[in-house]
């Protein structure tokens, strides 16, 4: 190592996004992220330049208006070594009401980065008005199509993209007071698939009053693995809150 060279540990903290601060958007997060670790006096790494933020690398951004139980960050500290039980008990009151962190592992150096790395997520989606049984025939039409055309715009063009490789998954959850829940598994690889995408793939169009993402996956040698499994530094007390 360079002598000169500050060292570092990365930590990579799971956290939760329910109730109505799922209305703030991605960017709004990141604010919300860089003032709750100042509040906490950790020795977060900060970037170069005339306006210095924190180093905090995030994944797939989550839609305004989406609520998560599996949201994930990566922050450098500049500290030889930081205990993961010490960032969550620093973090506790530090971020508002809907927001809590909820599990922590050091990461190896060279890992690779969560957008990278996440293959899939899992969703929970509550749809209006729908039925079990129009929601069963449904299912059967989606995962029987052999392609599923979507218009995507990229770089201010349209582009059609296939989006039947990318629904893993499909099943008819329980009915609630207002509707049926949907739940699907959707890639992310080479561009993730969002709900609102699957909703209006084929008719019927279903309205979602509430969509939450359950679960991200990283794939390995057949494998499904939470991130905080994924690339845990093999130390003692490194990995936290993982369920």
């Amino acid at each position: 190592m360079n002598p000169n060279e500050v060292a570092r540990t990365c930590i990579r903290l799971r956290y939760n996004k329910r109730g109505v601060i799922r209305f703030t958007s991605h960017r709004d997060v990141a604010r919300i992220w860089e003032r709750a670790l100042r509040r906490t006096g950790l020795p977060v790494a900060q970037t170069e330049g005339f306006s210095p933020r924190a180093k905090l690398h995030f994944g797939f951004a989550l839609s305004t208006g989406y609520e998560s139980d599996a949201e994930y960050i990566d922050v450098d500290f500049n500290a030889a070594q930081l205990v993961p039980e010490l960032v969550l008990e620093a973090l506790v009151g530090m971020l508002p009401e809907g927001m809590a962190a909820t599990g922590a592992v050091v990461l190896e150096r060279g890992s690779t980065s969560l957008q990278q790395a996440v293959t899939c997520c899992d969703w929970d989606i509550e749809l209006l008005h729908a039925t079990c049984a129009d929601l069963a025939e449904w299912v059967e039409q989606v995962l029987g199509a052999a392609t599923l055309m979507i218009t995507r715009e990229r770089k201010g063009q349209q582009i059609a993209d296939d989006l039947a490789p990318q629904v893993r998954a499909l099943e008819v959850g329980e009915p609630t007071s207002r509707g049926v829940r949907l739940l699907a598994t959707l890639g992310t690889q080479p561009r993730a698939a969002r709900p609102t995408e699957l909703l209006t793939a084929t008719e019927p169009h279903y309205c979602p009053v509430l969509v939450r993402r359950t679960r991200q996956w990283i794939e390995q040698e057949g494998a499904r693995l939470e991130p905080l499994e994924v690339g845990a530094a093999p130390a003692l007390h490194t990995l936290v809150g993982v369920q």
